[in-house]
């Protein structure tokens, strides 16, 4: 202790919890504004060369936007023509997909109206042109001539032309049937080789699409139900999930088991090509849960030494919820304000792919293309996805740190502010929107690599050599690996600033030096903490998939339930993702705030502990288990002394 108070003294700078406010990280904050700047200069640049007017209102293979007057391009025919009354873009054959270019690859039109039955000839075309004035070959042709003239079999659309509607707000003709896509989705989904088997799955989507979008619901309002769970009974909640995911893991299997044998019993001589791919499926399912229940079992019998500690720590953070009940709803925020980012990211985007001038190419038609420096904004473009991206992420992060910082940091928990998230969120937006900058352009840094490797790798798939694959692949992860770890990183300085203060450097040297300290109790928080709150994951998929197998078995005759039953738990387990990730969160910020009051405070006057009679009830059992593991029991007991005294009656 009295080394310790030494140290403490001679230290320049001392940790003050939430004591002083300053701005931190300003030039970052600064920068990412005049980056912003250039973000908006894209878009305002592509709505100035008329690449908006262009995505709503369509353009023809001539260069002339469709519903207005336009500007004679030089050498190229049909182009400066007055479509005023022509306000749909038509596409003489539109399956024709471009997979390459990423385009329909046909002739385009400007019509006054879509064809909305099928015309099945050169006829029909004539009598649809005359009856409602709109003309579905090219401009030189009149409708007279639809049928005489020889030029008419290039230049009118091929047929039969499909029944067609107009997209709202982007004025294209698209066919009613999306069956002509067919041969798109395919070639998206290399790994089936058999159209019949990609219709009957899509076929499946659309029928069991209520039953779809129940399930999703259910894994909502089941995750809403776990933070309850979490935030009552935090002490029986690891039991309970134990039992649970045993009961539940035992169960699934022997449901995919006993529907295997079921319909296997049941089936007769003459069988449907459904209810055999149904079959197969159900075999797959079955012995690829009993894999993982036998695994999940083996993880729980290492585990279960640790269980005790996960008890009081979850109690912990369970009371953090009760006093910050706003923290479940964060994930709601966060996606709502990324998906806002990314609508306008996708617009841009597209507004980028009709940005240009307009330049003959090989076919005789006009493409609208950028020249110079400018053809790289998509560039930039890309990297402001990213950065953005991250930066509304480590938003969210600094919110949760400065709420619980709040919470661990003030001794009469009556004191709390009135809404200590929204105390948080204006801190950091007064104080700390540079660091949050700083340290969402370093993931940045990390992930643009990754990706251009990724990028890479699927180019190169099948033309590398092995030794090539096997060095792009390494790099891949070990991108990944530093990612990850910069991450936990990250959010470890968001909580040091939201305590001290600091720049993003020294809040992130100064939890390393805590987080390498504590080596030993972080490995075991975080191993089995990390574990519990997987646990809750497969909880919420698992009863969401039992739910769904229950109920598209009713349909199993004449729908194939493979792909539903897949996109519905990815979906469950991405929401049960997005709630426990907050959980986590706040873990980690509690374990951060105990490593420095257990460094800078010892019980004695002047110097009293922050943290309340539970979370030393916490210390204890840490200290006990890591006693009865085996790992650095010494150690620990020298160091928690002080606690222990400070806990006795």
């Amino acid at each position: 202790t009295s080394s310790l108070s030494s140290e403490h003294k001679s230290s320049k700078r001392e940790w003050k919890p939430l004591e002083d406010h300053s701005c931190t990280d300003v030039p970052w904050l600064l920068l990412f504004i005049l980056f912003c700047v250039g973000m908006g200069f894209i878009c305002g640049f592509s709505i100035a060369t008329g690449a908006a007017s262009r995505l709503l209102s369509g353009y023809d293979s001539y260069g002339n936007i469709c519903g207005q007057k336009n500007v004679k391009v030089e050498g190229i025919i049909n182009s400066g023509l007055d479509l005023t009354h022509k306000k749909y873009v038509f596409f003489l054959d539109p399956c024709n997909i471009d997979l390459v270019h990423q385009r329909i690859k046909s002739l385009a039109l400007c019509v006054s109206a879509c064809p909305r039955k099928e015309l099945k000839s050169l006829a029909d075309i004539q009598k649809f042109a005359e009856a409602n004035g709109s003309r579905l070959c090219s401009y030189e042709l009149q409708p007279s001539e639809y049928t005489t003239d020889p030029r008419a079999a290039k230049l009118c659309p091929k047929y039969p032309v499909p029944e067609s509607a107009p997209i709202p707000f982007f004025h294209r003709c698209a066919p009613v049937n999306i069956s002509c896509y067919a041969k798109f989705a395919e070639a998206l989904i290399t790994f089936v080789s058999d159209s019949s088997v990609l219709h009957r799955l899509i076929s499946g989507v659309m029928t069991s699409k209520e039953i779809i979008m129940g399930l999703c619901l259910l894994s909502l309002v089941l995750s809403m139900i776990l933070m309850v769970i979490i935030r009552y009974i935090s002490r029986v909640l690891v039991w309970i999930l134990t039992i649970l995911v045993i009961l539940g893991s035992l169960g699934g299997t022997g449901v995919l088991w006993w529907l295997y044998a079921k319909q296997r019993m049941s089936a007769s001589g003459v069988e449907t090509q459904i209810a055999k791919d149904n079959l197969q499926a159900l075999l797959i399912y079955a012995i690829s849960a009993t894999v993982f229940t036998v695994i999940l079992f083996l993880i729980m019998l290492i585990m279960r030494k640790r269980v005790a500690l996960t008890i009081a720590l979850f109690h912990v953070a369970g009371k953090v919820f009760i006093h910050l009940p706003l923290l479940v709803f964060q994930p709601f925020w966060t996606f709502f304000v990324l998906i806002l980012f990314w609508t306008y990211w996708i617009t841009v985007l597209l507004f980028l792919g009709t940005t240009g001038s307009p330049v003959p190419n090989e076919e005789g038609f006009v493409e609208f293309r950028m020249v110079g420096p400018l053809k790289y904004m998509w560039w930039y473009h890309v990297v402001g996805l990213i950065w953005i991206s991250e930066f509304i992420l480590a938003c969210q992060q600094m919110t949760v740190a400065g709420a619980v910082v709040t919470y661990y940091f003030t001794r009469e928990k009556r004191n709390l502010p009135f809404m200590p998230i929204l105390a948080s969120v204006n801190r950091l937006v007064c104080y700390h929107l540079g660091t949050v900058a700083k340290g969402s352009f370093i993931i940045t840094l990390v992930k643009i690599p990754r990706m251009i490797l990724m990028y890479i790798h699927t180019q190169l798939k099948g033309k590398e050599n092995a030794c090539a694959r096997c060095m792009l692949k390494a790099c891949i992860c070990c991108l990944w690996c530093l990612e990850k770890c910069l991450t936990y990183l990250n959010q470890n300085a968001y909580t040091a600033t939201a305590i001290n203060s600091t720049n993003f450097c020294t809040s992130a040297k100064d939890a390393f030096v805590i987080l390498v300290e504590n080596a030993l109790r972080v490995a075991a928080i975080n191993t089995v903490g990390d574990f519990m709150l997987f646990l809750g994951k497969v909880l919420i998929v698992c009863s969401t998939g039992l739910a769904g197998i229950m109920l598209l078995n009713y349909q199993r005759d004449y729908t194939i339930w493979v792909l539903p039953l897949i996109i519905v738990c990815l979906f469950a387990f991405l929401v049960a993702h997005c709630f426990l990730s907050i959980y986590e969160m706040v873990v980690d910020v509690l374990f951060l705030c105990f490593a420095i009051d257990t460094k800078y405070n010892d019980g004695s006057p002047g110097r009293e502990f922050y943290m309340d009679k539970v979370l030393m009830e916490f210390v204890e059992n840490s200290r006990k288990s890591m006693k009865e593991a085996g790992r650095g029991g010494g150690a620990e007991g020298r160091e928690l002394k002080p606690m222990v005294g400070a806990d006795e009656e």
